[in-house]
This record gives C-alpha cells, sequence and structure tokens, in this order.
C-alpha cells in the first residue's frame, strides 16, 4: 500500500522527474540453520552459503533473503538555485505520517557528515532522536536516525519532513566529491565512431574498492561486446 510508511514517498511525478532512478531486485541464500557446535557470527550479521554448501559445509538448511530496493538522485543544488538546503516535501511533495503496520523496522537515515570538521554549518530539523556512525569506504559517517517505529516520533507533530539548512551561503565551487565516484559521456556519433565512455576514479590514498558496474544504456543504441576496452593506469586490461 502507498497510504503508509516510507511508500508515501513513492509518487511517480517526482520520482520519473528525478535525475536518475533505478529499481532493483536481490535475491541470495542464507544460512538459516548451524549445528549446535559451531561458532554463532557476531551479532547483526549473517552467514551467507552458497547454493552447493560448498562455502559452508557446517549449514544445515537455507533460506531465500529478497531484498528490493529504489534508489532516486535529485539535484536540488541545481533545482534549488545554488542552494544546498532540501526538504523530504520539496523533493518528493510529501511528507511522512505513520508507519507501515507490517513493518518491523521503519527508519530514516540523514547524511549529516561534516566536511573539513564545520559540523555547526549543517541544521537538520528535526532533531534526531539518535545518531548513527558508520565507516563506509574508509571515510567515517554520521547519520542522523529517525525510527518513523517510535510513538514519539509523532507526537508534537502529525507528520515527518525532514529537513537540511545551511546556516550561511556555501560555496558552490566547493562541493564534496566522494572518494569513489564516477563519471560517464558518449562521444562521437552512428555505429561506427560513437562510443560510450564510464571514468571510475578512487581518490583514497592507499586503499582499493571492488567495483561493480552496471550500465544503464538507451533502447535505441546498439553495442558490440568485442568492442569493450578497460583501461587502468593507462594500461589496457583484456577482459576474461
Amino acid at each position: 500500500s502507498l497510504q503508509a510508511g516510507l511508500a508515501v514517498l513513492l509518487k511517480a511525478e517526482r520520482l520519473f522527474h528525478s535525475s536518475y532512478h533505478s529499481q532493483a531486485v536481490h535475491i541470495r541464500p542464507v544460512c538459516r540453520v548451524t549445528p549446535s557446535w559451531c561458532p554463532a557470527p557476531p551479532e547483526g550479521v549473517i552467514r551467507a552459503a552458497s547454493l552447493s554448501l560448498v562455502q559452508d559445509a557446517s549449514c544445515l538448511a537455507v533460506s531465500w533473503e529478497l531484498r528490493q530496493t529504489l534508489t532516486v538522485v535529485f539535484d536540488t543544488f541545481s533545482s534549488g538555485q545554488g542552494k544546498k538546503d532540501w526538504s523530504l516535501f520539496k523533493m518528493f511533495s510529501r511528507t511522512l505520517t505513520d508507519a507501515c503496520p507490517l513493518a518491523s523496522q521503519s527508519k530514516v537515515y540523514v547524511d549529516i557528515s561534516p566536511k573539513n570538521k564545520e559540523k555547526e554549518l549543517l541544521e537538520v530539523t528535526p532533531a534526531p532522536a539518535s545518531v548513527h556512525e558508520a565507516i563506509v569506504q574508509g571515510d567515517k559517517r554520521t547519520y542522523a536516525v529517525y525510527d518513523l517505529l517510535s510513538p514519539s516520533l509523532f507526537n508534537t507533530s502529525r507528520s515527518l519532513n525532514v529537513q537540511l539548512k545551511w546556516k550561511r551561503p556555501q560555496d558552490s565551487s566547493e562541493l564534496p566529491i566522494p572518494i569513489l565516484h564516477a563519471q560517464r559521456y558518449v562521444s562521437g556519433y552512428g555505429l561506427q565512431t560513437g562510443e560510450i565512455s564510464t571514468l571510475i576514479y578512487n581518490t583514497h590514498p592507499y586503499r582499493a574498492f571492488p567495483v561493480i558496474l552496471l550500465e544503464t544504456v538507451p533502447w535505441y543504441l546498439r553495442l558490440y561486446v568485442h568492442t569493450l576496452t578497460i583501461i587502468t593506469k593507462g594500461k589496457e586490461n583484456k577482459p576474461s
């Protein structure tokens, strides 16, 4: 149902008006039962097993995990005339009113990690009840957490409209660049000289990251796999 929980934000008019959107379904086998003598994994960690159970021979029963994801990118910086301020209502034209009655967890995470230790420049409203810290790509990130199942969240207001504001104007030329980021562009024309180039950058001083690249190609383009070229540090890598 689109009448409760996070699904309220799924307004087609706004989602398809974004800079990028992607839906995905992930299915994987996970170990459900292990022998009593097998040490239990740490809290929050799921022991994964392959179909043949070769990677985890101690697994006695396997279940299938289904995970659905929706990724949406809004360019609020351009649409907001150079301002970084944003809110749920500005992006989705809707706010959150309650949690899904069937959900065991329903949370909103807002990245409030400071840039150059300037945490006082950010102001997120309403104030979060809790803060979560995690290491992402070797970088420490801080997230404001809003638990929709918490009774106190909707005590002061009937709806939740998370807003992030900057206390003073920011220089548009100092937009933060992620440690791992990518760019894509089209060059040439026609089937003979036309090509799609994807550049992946890793600016971490010493750490390497595994990358899975999923290309979304327009329906009117015809691709030839034998023309695929991979170049790393100026050297061509032959795909296997």
